[in-house]
Parts: C-alpha cells; structure tokens; sequence
C-alpha cells in the first residue's frame, strides 16, 4: 500500500523539531557550516570565500606533496621532525593508538589541561584527540586557526566538540563509533543475567550479614522472549548473544534490513507487538525526539504483567518517573539500568534506590579491550584524515571543491528541506527502505555532481528520527546501515545549461502516508522543488502543483475548490497570530479537488489546526516543520 485512507481532520505533532543555533561571526566557512548542519542558510552565495588554509585540507584529499624533513628537538628534549604533523592527546589513550599516531608524526601527551592552556597549546598542532573531559570550544578553535585540521573524539558522543565552530574554522571531526560495540553488547547481557538470579541485591544481602535463599529466587531465561528494541550494532550482537542462551528474540527497529535480522535468526516485529509480548525488553535505540520518554505510564501499561527491561542505550529514551511507578505497581517486575536522563542521578533517586533495580554507572564501553580498540579506531581515523583521505566516520564537514560548494548552495538548502518534508508525511516516519531522488538538469551525468544534493536529502531524512550525524563523507555508508535504498534518475531538460539544477524531485515507495494527496498517481510518496531567486521552493505535492517558499513551516489542506477558502484559512491563522509568509493552491480542475499550500512564520497552536480541521470544504490536512 502506497497510501492509507485519510479521514478528516489528520492532524499529529510534528516529528522533528528544528533549532537554529545563534549566528556565530562572520567566517570563511559560513556557507558549509550553516547548510550542511541546520543554521538558518545564507542565500547570498557571493560571499562563499575558502581561505588558503581551508582550500588546502580540502584539495590535499586529491593532491598529496611529500617533502624532505629536518630534525628538530623539542623543549622537553624529545626529538620532533618539524615538517610531521603535531598531534596533541589531551586524555590517556591507550599504547596502541599511540603507537598508531607516532607512525604519521609527532605525539605529544599533555594532560589535565586547563582552558587556557589548551588555546596556547593548540595553536602549534595539526590535530588533537580527546575523551569526554576536554571541551573543545571555539575558543580552542580560534587558537587553532590556520593549523588544527582535525579534531578526534575517543569515542561516540561528540557534546564535548563545538562542531559549528569546528565547521566554519575548517576543522574535520572524527569520532570512533564502532569499538565499543561488543562491550556494551556484553555489559546489556551481564545485566540481563543479573537481573534474572537477583545478583545484585543477593550480594548485598550476604554482605549485610543475612542468608536469604528463599528471598532471592529468580527466573530462568530459556525459553524466554527478549525485545531487542533498535537492531543496530549493540542490538544486533545482543541478539545473537542472547540467541546462545536459549531466549527468543524478538526485534523493533523501522531501519534495520530485514537480511541482517535474518542472519541473527531474529524476527522484526512492530513496537507494539515487541513490547506486548516480551518477558525481557532490551533497549537500544537512539535518544531523539521521536524517542524521548518512548517508555512511558501508556507503553508500560501495554506491557506484560513482570516484565523486565534492560537500558544501556540513553537514559532519556525512558520516563523514570512512570518507570518507578511501574515497579511499584508490579507491572515491571525488575529494571537493570546503566544510563540515566542526568548522569549521575541525584544521590536519593527513587529509580536507583528502588529495591527492584540494578544500577551501574554508565559501564558500557568500560572494557580494557574496548577501550585499546576506541584508541586504535580514533588513531586510524586522525591518520587518515591527516593524509586527506575521506573518512567513515567524520561527523562533520564534507570534502566537497569550493567552486561545486559556491554553485550548489541554494540546492543544498533545498535538498535538506525535501528530504525533511518528504519523512514527515511519512505515516509514523518510520519504515522508509526505497528512495528514489530525479534531477532536471540541462547538463548531463558528466557536469552535474550530485554527491552532496543525495547527502543532504539522506541528513533530511535520516537526522529528524535519528541520533546519526549525516555528510558527504558518511551519507551513503549511514544509508546502507539503515536499510534505505537510494536511487537517482538524472532527466535531460531544455533549460539554461548555468543553472546546475532546474528542480529535485523525492519519491518514497511502499510507505504509507499521512497525508493521501501528497501520494502521485503512480504510488509513491512524491514532492518536488525547485529554487527561485536564490530561495528553495516547493513545486509539487502528489499531482498537485504548488508554489511555495520553503521558509519557517508548512500547513498542506486537500480542499474542495471554491470560493473564500484563502481568506477563511487565512482568517483562522491571523486570529491566533500566526503570520502567513506564503500562499499558493494547485488544482486537478476547476471547482474539483485542489491543494492549498501555506507558508507560516510560527507553529500555529492546536485551536487554530483544529479550526482548520473543521473547515467542512478542507477534507484532510498536515503541518510540517522545516
């Protein structure tokens, strides 16, 4: 099924909500950072300039120079070649990785590092490798200017890394995603097992002086069904663990390629089924606002009766108040939980102290091996970025020449915001496996790179309803690990051969939509845009014909045509003080069927979409954030 019917009024929150950071000074990299990481874009293109510096790191992906070194000696009495590159380690790392580093340049450890002395520090490096402690802010960047040209996180989370700031300074990031997979893997079954035999509390027990046998007895996990709940690389080897010791596994994840659940024995099954039939729920998933507080007083009252949940995924996927109530309660008989929505938790969590849960401390990557694999894997990636190669795992700005930046820029903007809209009326957002991306162009295959327009369309899709930073670098590599076919059609048309692109057309098949209309004739979910003056715009919803200015948000009505619809619509939006940026409606023919599309400054609250809703000529409507 292409499209489920609609009836009137549809109206859900939106999926995505959109920040737009404060605009930082003016900097040569202004264009890259805003565009390619959700900033409000700047459409005036002319003042895209690299500086000699930023030009440098990203021509050396192609051209490598290799020059004779000298020997110098460092004021520590270390011997350091002047013409290697500087690598400063602000946090223990383990030998390996250094060993790795000190193949390519000159290492320098220096830990516990004041703000301050980290700026004076940095400003004679090429690249830095931190740990969570370290704040890399644009202070540390501003220092680095014109020298630090790669910052490496050992480890997942980049919070610690001003990454607009590392954008615009042309700083690449590199983070180490992979390593700790298996630690956390095993720590989710060290719980689980735990939990089952009241490890735990036991040991306190026997140390508290007290020989309780009957008290503790617990419950065997043969035979058992697990919910894996995000079937990526934790949850994947979760499952096979848990496959060893005689459990049913059982997985949700609307990304995850059926191939790879076939290959672990694991059957996908929807949220709900996963969540109703579980002895055992073991979560996995990203914390993004689609799963915030996913766990909640209505998802545990859909629970089985005793069941036990496992979290070394995000504490905020959770709502620890309906979690604690559910204990309570006994419809959650245990909990075993290695992260928290505040970490640490306050010293008298209800949550924590909770007779029935096992805590730990955020152990999940705390393996000696996982972490000389952490150091490794961030090792390689400083190296290769060093050397100019295109990384899988940077979290940042892509590689792309300027002048293709300075064409593209407009369409860049574009592209994130089709991708955006295209997932949001997507019923659920979630499902999404075939993608197919046209290009009008009046060049042909040969004169138009499209590598950056497909990136952008993937980060519009993939970032709203996940956790995963999407670029040039990463784009396909982070498609492929959801499951989402992409494929691109480049359609010659007669147009002006200066304008790289005449419009960008998204097509998502076998989903269902929440909104019917925006469903073409052929069956897919399909918009088209076009750019206009140097502005995006929304050309086409199914076989509706629009025209609308893809700025601040949009409200889509399938409508009756006829007269006063404008101005009723309008009035209803003006009476709750949202401003009307845009307005534009498509018909099949006259007084049949048509589509009003409305461009808003703010997000109209729930009277005026309701107002709205209960127009009798409107018969189904969407609001859409950008």
């Amino acid at each position: 099924m292409a499209s489920s019917a609609s009836t009137k009024p549809i109206f859900s929150s939106p999926i995505i909500s959109s920040s737009q950071p404060k605009s930082s000074k003016s900097s040569n990299l202004s264009f890259l950072s805003s565009n390619t990481f959700g900033v409000k874009p700047n459409n005036n293109i002319n003042n895209l300039k690299l500086s000699s510096q930023q030009h440098s790191f990203v021509v050396k992906s192609v051209l490598k120079t290799v020059d004779q070194t000298k020997q110098t000696t460092s004021s520590n009495n270390v011997a350091f070649n002047d013409e290697k590159p500087t690598i400063l380690v602000s946090e223990k790392l383990g030998e390996a990785g250094l060993q790795v580093l000190r193949q390519l340049g000159n290492v320098v450890c220096a830990y516990d590092l004041s703000p301050e002395d980290l700026c004076k520090k940095i400003s004679s490096c090429d690249a830095l490798i931190v740990r969570s402690g370290t704040k890399v802010t644009r202070q540390v960047f501003e220092a680095g200017q014109g020298k630090l040209k790669v910052v490496g996180r050992a480890g997942v989370g980049i919070d610690n890394v001003d990454l607009q700031a590392a954008t615009e300074f042309g700083c690449l990031v590199v983070n180490a995603p992979t390593a700790n997979t298996i630690a956390a893997a095993e720590h989710g079954i060290a719980l689980l097992a735990a939990m089952a035999r009241n490890v735990s509390q036991a040991d306190a027990s026997l140390k508290a002086g007290k020989w309780l046998r009957n008290k503790y007895v617990g419950v065997s996990m043969v035979g058992k069904t697990l919910a894996v709940m995000g079937f990526g690389k934790v949850g994947s080897e979760v499952a096979r663990r848990a496959k060893g010791l005689g459990m049913n596994v059982v997985a949700h994840d609307p990304y995850a390629p059926a191939d790879r659940a076939r290959a672990v024995g694991v059957e996908l099954v929807s949220f709900d089924q996963a969540i109703t039939t579980a002895d055992f729920i073991s979560l996995h998933m990203p914390l993004t606002p689609t799963t915030n507080k996913v766990f909640n007083e209505n998802t545990f009252a859909k629970m089985k009766k005793g069941v036990r949940i496992i979290n070394v995924a995000r504490g905020g996927v959770i709502d620890e108040d309906a979690l604690v109530k559910a204990l309570d309660s006994g419809i959650v008989a245990q909990a075993a939980l290695d992260v928290f929505t505040e970490e640490p938790p306050a010293k008298d969590s209800k949550l924590v102290q909770h007779e029935n849960v096992i805590a730990t401390p955020h152990l999940g990557a705390s393996t000696k091996e996982a972490q000389e694999g952490v150091a490794i894997e961030i090792a390689e990636a400083v190296v290769g970025a060093l050397n100019g190669e295109l990384s899988a795992t940077a979290v940042n700005a892509p590689m792309v020449a300027p002048e293709v930046l300075s064409e593209l820029a407009p369409y860049v903007v574009l592209a994130e915001k089709l991708g955006r809209l295209a997932v949001q009326l997507v019923s659920g957002g979630s499902g999404i496996q075939s993608i197919k991306v046209v290009y009008r162009s009046a060049r042909g295959p040969d004169d138009l790179d499209t590598r950056l327009l497909r990136a952008m369309i993937t980060k519009g899709i993939i970032e709203p309803i996940s956790n995963t930073i999407v670029n040039l670098v990463n784009a396909d590599y982070i498609a492929k690990q959801k499951g989402l076919r992409i494929s691109e059609e480049r359609v010659v048309v007669d147009s002006s051969p200066e304008l790289p692109v005449e419009s960008i057309q998204i097509q998502i098949s076998h989903v269902e939509s929440k909104f019917a209309s925006a469903v073409s004739e052929t069956g897919q979910i399909s918009i088209d845009g076009k750019v206009k003056y140097g502005t995006p715009h929304l050309t086409c919803v199914g076989s509706f014909g629009v025209d609308v200015s893809l700025e601040g948000n949009l409200i889509l009505c399938r409508q009756i045509d006829q007269p006063g619809m404008i101005g009723l619509v309008g009035n209803i939006l003006g009476e709750q003080n949202v401003n009307v940026n845009y307005m534009s409606v498509g018909r099949m023919s006259r007084r049949k069927k048509a589509l009003m599309a409305i461009g808003v400054d703010e997000e109209p609250n729930k009277e005026a979409l309701t107002n709205i809703g209960a127009v009798p000529a409107i018969e189904e409507f969407v609001f859409l954030k950008l």
